[in-house]
């Protein structure tokens, strides 16, 4: 059987007449790292918060390592990057790394958690003093501090810059090649595509669809199908259309063939024509499309 680490188990919950998760189940493999999709208010946070222990579900269960993440030695290998973190502005980095590590009997040293996460030569410095993408990289090194086996991060390069970025996606695959197992959302599409080996897309507090990077992004057999054109015909299988401020337009259809040989009848001027497969955002967009649900 496989090894889980993590696993919810009908999980529903509700803040008043909001149900912001229903009859959720989800199993997370050891050694996993797992990229949360899903638009604003869809539910990733509020499934984080369980699993981490901040908050209890209203209707089944949720476990880490088969035990209540609520309770202490749980709680001691999770770790967690919320997307909002408070941080004691007046401490200097160096001590807020000493005051988390002592929670923990066999922390990371502060110098090699700084090194991995591009904090070098901040030890010094008051928390109140880092700029907003350097107080985002030390509450995502944080997380890791206690040697945790499971890691959860809510939007982690929220206002970094590029170099910060994949800086931070270095220190998360490091851990993730030494066992570790790793939970992340993100509105950078290209982050999760780029880091996570299954994606699970989450909308109005459900899993509608659990699978591979690359299962998901060929979802439906959709393809993308672009040209410049002034205008076009009504065409067949068309998902969502898109206008690019070059004049591109960009097709997202469930049969392309048909498609274009439609496009070529029609006797419509085109030119630029270009047939591929989806990126992750396009098959996020369009799972995630009101009118278009229903692939899920």
């Amino acid at each position: 059987m496989t090894d889980l680490i993590a696993r919810a188990v009908g999980v529903s919950r509700r803040y008043g007449d909001v149900v912001a998760l229903d009859q959720v189940d989800l199993d997370i493999p050891r050694g996993q790292l797992v990229g949360l999709l899903g638009p604003n208010g869809a539910g990733k946070s509020t499934l984080i918060n369980l699993f981490v222990g901040l908050r209890r579900p209203d209707d089944g269960r949720v476990e880490i390592r088969g035990a209540d993440p609520m309770t202490p030695a749980t709680r001691r290998i999770l770790g967690v990057t919320p997307q909002e973190t408070g941080l004691p502005l007046s401490l200097r980095v160096g001590e807020t790394a000493n005051l988390v590590s002592a929670h923990f009997v066999n922390p990371v040293p502060p110098d090699e958690l700084f090194a991995r996460f591009g904090l070098t030569g901040l030890e010094g410095r008051q928390c109140g003093a880092l700029s907003g993408g350097q107080r985002r990289r030390l509450a995502v090194a944080l997380a890791f501090a206690g040697r945790p086996e499971i890691v959860f991060l809510d939007e982690p390069t929220t206002g970094l810059d590029v170099d910060a970025r994949h800086q931070l996606w270095d220190g998360i695959r490091a851990f993730h090649g030494e066992g570790g197992t790793v939970v992340l959302t993100s509105h950078y599409l290209e982050e999760v595509e780029a880091l996570a080996e299954r994606v699970v897309v989450i909308d109005h507090g459900r899993v509608i669809r659990d699978g591979s990077t690359a299962e998901i992004r060929d979802v439906a057999g959709m393809r993308r199908v672009s040209v410049a054109a002034a205008d076009l015909p009504e065409l067949p299988g068309v998902v969502s259309t898109d206008r690019d401020d070059a004049g591109r337009v960009h097709l997202m259809t469930t049969d392309a063939d048909q498609l274009v040989r439609t496009l070529v009848a029609s006797g419509v001027p085109f030119r630029g024509l270009e047939v591929r497969s989806t990126s992750l955002e396009d098959a996020f967009l369009a799972l995630t499309t009101d009118d278009h649900r229903s692939l899920a």
